[in-house]
Parts: structure tokens; sequence; C-alpha cells
């Protein structure tokens, strides 16, 4: 039986080199691309494909997590394996958590990404073991939930900005930029900005 595939990646070339792939199978058959999140969803709710392959970045609009959720909500609704460079925990965990059935690194060779496709399209969860623990420690201690606002001041923060261009950005006070900066630090369990910065870039709240 033939696993019908759209796929999503903002890059044309990896877009073409995907194609090729999986045209040289007989099991998987590519019914559409999309560069887009906005256009995965036109494209999936016109071609009804068994799985879509999304990138977790996708410039513009929604990004790949977004996708996900939104593809997972159409009826029918497809499969959705990531296929992405990043794999940072928070983007693993929140792929997963958004519905995706499994989650790739683009390093992995063909035969790793036709049997993925395969096993999402039979509804099984497709991750390295490797992956699958850190989800697993994941769902277990689970990231800080930050707020708009928190991840905002804490993406400046990690610019350089000083708590005074911050508000001047946000348009706020420096009060409410150093009572934001408390909590970040109480959510996060640090006691400064530079270890603040490298907590959030290193479980990818930023």
């Amino acid at each position: 039986m033939t696993t019908t595939v759209l796929l999503v990646d903002d890059h044309p070339v990896v877009r073409s080199g995907l194609r090729a792939v999986l045209d040289a199978t007989d099991t998987v058959r590519v019914v559409g691309e999309a560069a887009t999140g906005e256009e995965a969803l036109t494209l999936a709710s016109h071609f009804h494909p068994d799985v879509v392959l999304c990138d977790l970045r996708l410039g513009d609009g929604l990004d790949g997590i977004q996708t996900t959720a939104a593809l997972r909500a159409l009826d029918p609704a497809p499969a959705v394996l990531i296929l992405t460079t990043y794999d940072r925990d928070a983007e693993i965990l929140g792929a997963i958590e958004a519905g995706a059935a499994g989650y790739l690194l683009k390093e992995v060779i063909p035969d790793a990404i036709i049997e993925g496709i395969t096993r999402a399209a039979a509804g099984e969860t497709v991750l390295a073991p490797d992956l699958a623990a850190r989800v697993l420690k994941g769902m277990r201690s689970p990231l800080p939930k930050l707020t708009d606002r928190e991840r905002d001041v804490l993406r400046l923060l990690a610019t350089g900005a000083t708590n005074r261009e911050i508000a001047r950005t946000l348009f706020v006070t420096e009060a409410t930029v150093k009572s934001h900066l408390v909590h970040i630090f109480g959510k996060l369990c640090v006691d400064g900005r530079s270890r603040a910065i490298r907590v959030a870039q290193e479980t990818g709240l930023i």
C-alpha cells in the first residue's frame, strides 16, 4: 500500500531533495509541497495526505509546532512527522504535545525517513531512543511556563539589552522589567541574567 505524503519546508532545495528520495521508492508518493504552515493546511485539506513531513522552522507565519496542532485538528487528520535540524528539548516536547507522530533530525539516512513515514502512517510513534528518553524526561519534569511578555523580556535580555533598553523596547517601566526578571529567575531557578539566558537557550525557551 502506498503512503501519501505532503512535504512542508520553507527551503525549495530541501523539498526537492526530499522529493527525490521519496520518489525513488514505491511505498511513498508525494502529493504536494508547501513552504509555509498556512499553505500546508490548505494543501492538506485538499489532498488529504496520510502523512505530513514538516520542518520546525517555516519562516514568517505558523511554525512547525503550530502547524502540527492545526493539521491534527483537521478531519481527517494526517499524521505529522517533524523533520528538522533542531533538537532542543522544548521543541521536541512541544511537537509531541501538539500531536506529532514523531521527530526526526535531518542528519538521518534516507531509509530512516521512509521508515518513519510508514510507521507514522500506521499510527506508531517515531523517535530515536535518545530523543524518546528526553521526551519522557520532559513530560516528567515539564519546562517552566513563561508568559509571552516574560519571553519577550528574556529574548531582549539575551541580546545584551539593559533594563532601560528592554523597558524602552516594550514600552513599559524599568520597574516592570525588574518585576518580570524576578519572576523569570524564579521560574528558571537561577540567580542571575547570564544563567537565565544559558538555561533558556539550552532548553529552547528562546
